[in-house]
């Protein structure tokens, strides 16, 4: 009980950093509420209660605080996440988004919980087939390129990029292979970590950020961070200047370079009327493909005129486990 007093705490703080972010003062009414409910799903045993569909769950708190907390109403659901025994719900108010978690069979929500032991996995309903590449049918050119559209801090898309990797180092030198960052769907630290990335690619080279996407990808703790960047900020320059990357010369290049070069990539994602992390793009077509290292080399050597001699290595079959950490999974479903 020690150990969740102390995580109990730690989301209190959180819950009122929160609040102060927001400039929501209903909330600070029913902080106290919020934090007693949080003691129950701390310790709400996996799978108590009957499940609900997400979006159900999400209509259902819209409607409780529209019509118990918010005197002129105004709330809309917008959106779900599977964050394992718990929903993250968006809600939008007076034009701004606000995230509640929500247990899964309705009757609770929080503000501000932070997932401690299980993984979170985004669904927007768009699942993709986890055994093979869908049927792909691109333009074949000498040199593919190859765009793989994503949030930084999208679970999904975090899976697409370990998957990615192992193509990438494969076939670097015979496709022109980059990441593009469409935006900060899950708030502001999202965006600092995306101008973050591509000042490594400008400041140093793009082999230099797929070295430092491996360890950040890697590394659980910024996870378990939470989108607190006094918690990963630390972590993520320490993994910088294990790399010989000047944190200064970066921090620089994040207020002057990259600001112009995270508009562009949104304009970029604009125009192929791309919302979604992660979309899959070669030679301009969007592609659906497994996210394993083997179905995405293949999906861009399909896209050569004459494939290269690296096409025919084998890569692993496995899908890459979203959010941070090492691992695979048999699943791999929807996008941010």
């Amino acid at each position: 009980m020690a150990d969740i007093a102390k995580e109990i705490k730690k989301e209190e703080l959180k819950v009122e950093k929160a609040f102060q972010k927001s400039g929501f003062n209903l909330w600070m009414v029913i902080s106290a509420v919020l934090v007693v409910i949080l003691i129950v799903v701390l310790v709400w045993p996996r799978g108590a209660g009957t499940t609900i569909p997400g979006n159900q769950a999400g209509e259902k708190v819209a409607t409780f605080i529209n019509e118990n907390l918010v005197p002129d109403g105004g709330v809309a659901y917008k959106s779900f996440t599977d964050a394992g025994n718990l929903y993250l719900v968006n809600v939008t108010y007076q034009g701004k988004e606000i995230p509640v978690y929500v247990t899964k069979d309705g009757k609770y929500f929080i503000q501000g919980a932070v997932p401690m032991e299980f993984e979170i996995a985004p669904s927007n309903d768009t699942a993709v087939d986890d055994e093979s590449t869908q049927p792909i049918d691109v333009p074949k050119t000498d040199k593919p390129k190859v765009e793989a559209f994503v949030f930084s801090y999208c679970p999904y898309g975090l899976q697409f990029e370990k998957a990615l990797l192992p193509a990438y180092n494969l076939l670097k030198n015979k496709a022109e292979i980059n990441l593009v960052f469409i935006g900060a769907m899950h708030g502001e630290y999202e965006e600092v970590e995306s101008l973050r990335q591509l000042c490594i690619q400008k400041q140093y080279s793009k082999d230099m950020l797929w070295v430092y996407l491996n360890k950040f990808m890697g590394n659980t703790t910024i996870g378990d961070c939470n989108a607190d960047m006094d918690c990963s900020k630390p972590l993520v320059e320490s993994i910088m200047t294990s790399m010989g990357i000047s944190v200064s010369k970066i921090n620089t290049c994040m207020t002057t370079d990259a600001p112009l070069l995270y508009t562009a990539d949104g304009k970029r994602a604009e125009s192929l009327g791309i919302s979604g992390s992660p979309t899959f793009v070669i030679n301009g077509e969007q592609v659906n493909v497994a996210r394993n290292p083997e179905a995405i080399k293949q999906a861009i050597c399909n896209a050569f005129t004459t494939a290269p001699a690296e096409c025919s290595q084998k890569l692993s079959s496995d899908a890459a486990s979203a959010w941070f950490g090492d691992g695979i999974t048999g699943s791999a479903t929807a996008s941010c």
